[in-house]
Order: C-alpha cells, then sequence, then structure tokens
C-alpha cells in the first residue's frame, strides 16, 4: 500500500494514496454556519461544490498556517451506506511523498480512541514515525448525512 505524507503541527501522518484524486493549491472556502470548526466550507471542485475539512483543526486542534506548501488535498469519501465514492477537500502541511507501507521498520496497531475513530496505525517508515489517517471516519456520521444529502437519500432508497 502506497501513503501519502503530510505534516500537522510538526508529526507526520498520511492518507492512503489510492483515495487521493488530486492535490491542489490552497483554495478558498464558502463558510458553513454552524459546522465544526473544522469544516472549512466548500470550494468548487471542477464544477462540484466539495467539503472542505482542516486537519490541522480535526487532528489537532491547530491552526494551519496558510504557506505556499499548504495544500488541498481532494480525496475519495465514502459517506456512511453510500457509494459510489464522494469528494472531500482536506487541508494539510507541507503533503510530502508517497511512500510505501511495506518498507515500515515497525508498525502499532490502529488505536481505538471514542474521540479520533480516524487515528489510524502508527507506522516507523525511513526514520519517520507517521500515523495513517482514515478518510471515511473523518467526519461523524450526522456530519456526513448533512454535507452529502444526495448520497444520504441514495442510501435510504
Amino acid at each position: 500500500m502506497q501513503l501519502l505524507t503530510f505534516t500537522i503541527a510538526g508529526e507526520s501522518y498520511a492518507i492512503e494514496s489510492r483515495r487521493v484524486v488530486e492535490v491542489l493549491p490552497l483554495v478558498p472556502a464558502r463558510p458553513i454556519p454552524l459546522t465544526p470548526g473544522y469544516v472549512r466550507g466548500v470550494f468548487t471542485y471542477r464544477g462540484s461544490l466539495v467539503p472542505l475539512v482542516d486537519l490541522g483543526r480535526r487532528l489537532g486542534d491547530v491552526v494551519l498556517e496558510e504557506r505556499l506548501s499548504t495544500r488541498v488535498i481532494v480525496a475519495e469519501y465514502l459517506p456512511p451506506g453510500s457509494r459510489p465514492p464522494a469528494r472531500l477537500g482536506l487541508v494539510a502541511e507541507n503533503v510530502i511523498s508517497i511512500v510505501a507501507a511495506e518498507r515500515a521498520e515497525t508498525s502499532l496497531p490502529a488505536l481505538e480512541l471514542a474521540a479520533a475513530p480516524f487515528l489510524g496505525r502508527i507506522l516507523r517508515i525511513d526514520g519517520r514515525t507517521v500515523q495513517v489517517v482514515d478518510v471515511d471516519r473523518l467526519l461523524p456520521a450526522d456530519l456526513a448525512a448533512g454535507l452529502f444529502p444526495a448520497a444520504s437519500t441514495e442510501a435510504a432508497s
């Protein structure tokens, strides 16, 4: 499995590269009132509105600095009970590289934290400690249903 690595508050994280659609420069988002602070809003991607999640706020309650290295990872996201995948934008710093998980020197299993079900296993790769993030578990089900209403309606049919 290939992983796309990035940093949040100086710590390394990764998502499965097969879930990555595209990496973009930071884009402005239209805020959505009354959503959690980690939802920056929505942006237009190839003619569709896509929710934008700030991984700094979601993973570490840290406000990401808007630098040249701050990027938007457009990822495939599977809203609960829905197919096909939707698009979800993820704001991250230093979107660094693609690495092979098979090169991990050591691995710890996923943590079972009720407040952070999206945190996956921890790997030691090329001298860096990297935690894998489960894109499909980033959003609570009620928030996902609100952000992806068409997906929720299709699932109910």
